[in-house]
């Protein structure tokens, strides 16, 4: 990998949609996220980095799919993090103890048990048959869940016999605090997204690689005007099942609905640190990569439901040092976008003007990436 940037960044993205939805809010139906008090929409920081994610695998990957050295992603679609945790300890060699084999939960226990708040790297599940089972993670801290389950009032004894028993059965071994910072360091070497965004890798389930605090943080996207949210009626001229058929008597027909934004044009800042640079080796390849991604993320994220998304605008604000030479906010504040005095109501970029202060500040260049 290369060496860590050295220069501290502040951003400003800009973006559009037209006919679509931007950030479902799944709590409210999938209806496009808004400020109830303001009217304006918002878009999540989590979204805008899976379309991060997203585009490096896209623009990484090799002709089978595969992302070199470095570039692969952490947190993607069906992914199991812990197996990352546990190919990590493996390639560093360090030998930690094995998982349990499911343990069958008798069946005068199996309700006594649900309830339970279990020890750290002890779960319930269910094997094929649907049968309760209990898992003990081969990191489990015997000590620690040992005491646990002793001072657990609402856990009958029978109940605390079977947890003691699967743990005496289990081979475990916590990693040290060396190991785990090694762990962390390969995994921000091998994980662009770790390296740039950071992770919680203190999971229960799987080898313990501490918390990386990535050095590129984004802030919630928010509209420049409040948007108007659509709702839609449509139609398949299909059904799924012979029963839904029957029912219609042959006129096979299924209603939805689909939420809108006619058009919104969102706002969003973010920051760069050298310092946590220097902490998860983010580099120089790594920070172009993020301005590629920025500026193309949207053009291989179309979907029906997304209508029309581009991005409109990028300005970064290089500082000279680590420290940076001016507050962000007031770099922020030299991007100004409004809507133009002849339209009111605005439904594409053009209804609007972006104005850009390139007055000279010490110590600091815009850099025009996009617009």
């Amino acid at each position: 990998m290369n060496d860590p940037i050295k220069n501290r960044f502040d951003f400003v993205l800009l973006f559009d949609v037209c006919d679509g939805n931007p950030n479902g809010d799944p709590d409210a139906g999938n209806l496009p996220r808004l400020d109830a008090e303001t009217g304006k929409g918002l878009v999540t920081d989590v979204s805008i980095k899976r379309k991060v994610r997203n585009f490096v695998q896209i623009a990484k990957a090799d002709a089978n799919g595969r992302l070199p050295d470095g570039y692969d992603i952490y947190v993607k679609e069906r992914a199991v993090l812990g197996r990352a945790h546990v190919d990590a300890f493996n390639k560093l060699g360090i030998e930690l103890g094995q998982d349990l084999s499911p343990v069958p939960v008798p069946e005068n226990l199996t309700e006594s048990l649900k309830d339970v708040t279990l020890p750290e790297g002890m779960e319930l599940g269910q094997d094929d048959d649907e049968h309760m089972v209990l898992r003990v993670s081969g990191t489990t801290d015997k000590k620690e869940a040992r005491q646990q389950i002793k001072d657990a009032e609402d856990l009958a004894q029978e109940a605390k016999r079977f947890l003691n028993k699967a743990l005496s059965d289990a081979k475990t071994r916590k990693p040290t605090q060396e190991e785990s910072d090694k762990g962390r360091e390969w995994m921000c070497k091998h994980f662009y997204d770790i390296r740039t965004f950071g992770a919680v890798m203190s999971l229960k389930s799987a080898p313990n690689c501490g918390q990386v605090r990535g050095p590129v943080q984004i802030t919630f996207a928010r509209s420049v005007d409040p948007i108007v949210t659509l709702e839609h009626s449509i139609t398949r001229m299909a059904v799924a099942t012979e029963a839904e058929a029957e029912k219609q008597g042959g006129d096979n027909r299924t209603m939805g609905r689909k939420f809108t934004v006619p058009y919104g044009l969102y706002v969003t800042h973010g920051f760069v640190s050298a310092h946590l640079a220097r902490q998860t080796g983010f580099g120089e390849d790594d920070l172009n990569l993020l301005w590629e991604a920025l500026s193309s993320m949207f053009e291989h994220d179309r979907s029906a439901a997304r209508g029309q998304m581009a991005t409109r605008g990028l300005y970064v604000f290089k500082h000279e040092n680590e420290l940076g030479m001016a507050h962000a906010h007031d770099l922020f504040a030299r991007i100004r976008t409004k809507v133009k005095d002849s339209v009111s109501v605005p439904r594409s970029f053009d209804d609007y003007t972006v104005q850009v202060d390139e007055s000279a500040i010490q110590g600091v260049t815009l850099l025009r990436k996009c617009g």
